[in-house]
Parts: C-alpha cells; sequence; structure tokens
C-alpha cells in the first residue's frame, strides 16, 4: 500500500525524463496516485512522448498558465474525469534571456514581468483555479523553488521571480487553510536539466555544489527531491503548510 494511494494528482512541468516532475510523477505513481500531466504548445509532443515512459501512461492535458481560459478548462475537465483534486504539483519556471546571465540590471520590465507571471503568479492561478476540486476535502499544493534568499551567479531575475514565488506561498497557506489545504515548496539543489542548462553561467554554483554540502549533491539523482514532493502531496503532513523544505544535501546551512 503506497501513501498515495486512492489520490488524485496534477503534475506540472514534464518535460523529459530529466525533469524533476518526471521524477515525482514516477514514483507518485508507484506510491498509488492516479495522475495527469500538464504540458503547453511546442513542449507537448515532448511531454506526451516522455509520458509513455512512466509506469502507466497517462493523460496530457494542455495548459498555459498564463492563459485563464487553460486553467478554466483544466478545472472543466478534472471535474469531470475525477470530482475532486488531491494535489497539484507546480514545477514551472520561465525567464527570458535578457533576464539571466548577468543582464539583471539591463532588464527590462517587459521581460521581467514575464518571469515573474509564468514563474510565480502562476502559482496562485493554478492554485485558484483547483481550489474548488480540493475544497471539500483538502489536500496539498506543491511547488518547486531554488532558494531565493540570497543572489546567484546568473540566476538574476529569475531569482527575484523565486522569492515571488516563495512569498505567494506562504499568502496560499494562509488563504487556503480553512480549507484544509497545505501549501509548501521543496527548494531543490542544482539539477542537470533542460531548464538549468538554458541559464548560462549555470555552472557557477552548480560545481562547488557537492563540496559544500554535508551529505554531498548529485545533479543527475532526481530521487531526493522526488520523495520529498511525495511526502508533501501525501497526507504524512497533515499539519505542515507554509514551509520550505530544503532538498539540497544541505548546502544551504553552510558558511563559507
Amino acid at each position: 500500500m503506497g501513501i498515495l494511494d486512492g489520490s488524485r494528482i496534477v503534475i506540472t512541468g514534464v518535460l523529459t525524463d530529466a525533469s524533476l516532475a518526471y521524477g515525482v510523477a514516477r514514483l507518485a505513481q508507484e506510491e498509488g496516485a492516479e495522475i495527469v500531466l500538464t504540458g503547453f504548445g511546442r513542449g507537448m509532443p515532448i511531454t506526451q512522448r516522455t509520458a509513455r515512459k512512466l509506469p502507466t501512461t497517462p493523460d496530457v492535458l494542455e495548459v498555459d498558465v498564463s492563459d485563464p481560459s487553460h486553467l478554466d478548462a483544466l478545472a472543466a475537465d478534472l471535474t469531470e474525469r475525477w470530482g475532486r483534486v488531491d494535489g497539484v504539483l507546480h514545477s514551472i519556471g520561465f525567464a527570458p534571456d535578457a533576464c539571466l546571465g548577468g543582464n539583471f540590471m539591463n532588464a527590462q520590465w517587459d521581460d521581467v514581468a514575464v518571469a515573474v507571471n509564468v514563474s510565480a503568479f502562476s502559482y496562485k492561478a493554478l492554485a485558484g483555479a483547483l481550489h474548488p476540486l480540493m475544497k471539500e476535502n483538502g489536500g496539498s499544493v506543491l511547488g518547486l523553488t531554488f532558494d531565493a534568499r540570497v543572489a546567484w551567479p546568473a540566476y538574476d531575475w529569475m531569482g527575484v521571480a523565486k522569492a515571488a514565488l516563495e512569498s505567494t506561498s506562504r499568502y496560499l497557506a494562509r488563504d487556503l487553510g480553512a480549507d484544509k489545504i497545505r501549501v509548501n515548496l521543496v527548494a531543490a539543489g542544482p539539477m542537470r536539466t533542460i531548464a538549468a542548462k538554458s541559464i548560462p553561467g549555470f555552472e557557477l554554483f552548480q560545481d562547488p555544489w557537492d563540496e559544500r554540502a554535508p551529505l554531498g549533491w548529485d545533479v543527475t539523482d532526481t530521487e531526493p527531491v522526488s520523495r520529498a514532493c511525495v511526502a508533501l502531496l501525501s497526507d504524512w503532513f497533515p499539519a505542515t503548510t507554509g514551509e520550505m523544505v530544503h532538498v539540497d544535501g544541505g548546502y544551504h546551512a553552510m558558511g563559507v
């Protein structure tokens, strides 16, 4: 019997099988969950191919989190399909090239707005769309972040967007708690994903991580993050909300 037996979980952000969200999807199924994935635009065929690598091939629903009509359609589909949702993983982030790689002082609002909308406001938008499907029985809203309490090399406005995501999570925890909906984040260490490869200078904080993390760190092993996410999507943390759980080998706790 798995810790997600009977649960119905929505998972965003699966692109390839190196995606953190893919690891969560795989383990969620192994722990008994029924899942759907979401994809968008040119990435949809890739997500659909990757979905076939999972233990059971789930449906992939097209959702652009910046388009309210897509979120309305997602809620309508899940209402008909399941009648309820027990958990959702937000694994979505994007910033235009102008916002990354040492361009902090040069980035303009039009590009920054895209980063904040897609990477942070979408967390509230997704939670809001699924709230009616979770409010009767409660559930878990979970997001992935890269600890934004400090300034990282090259991360620039994506770091600001992640800080907004982290604040958004706390306010969602405040407003959804009355319906027994828990809202948390997992702050993962650097992983060698498609998203990471798009960040110029990513190796500046990837390379020293294993040396400084007390438990060490493998940038190709998604299992530790997957286990934390599945645990938080389950009912094993019934009184935990507004939290950011670090899964980074302990790097966040170390000084120089």
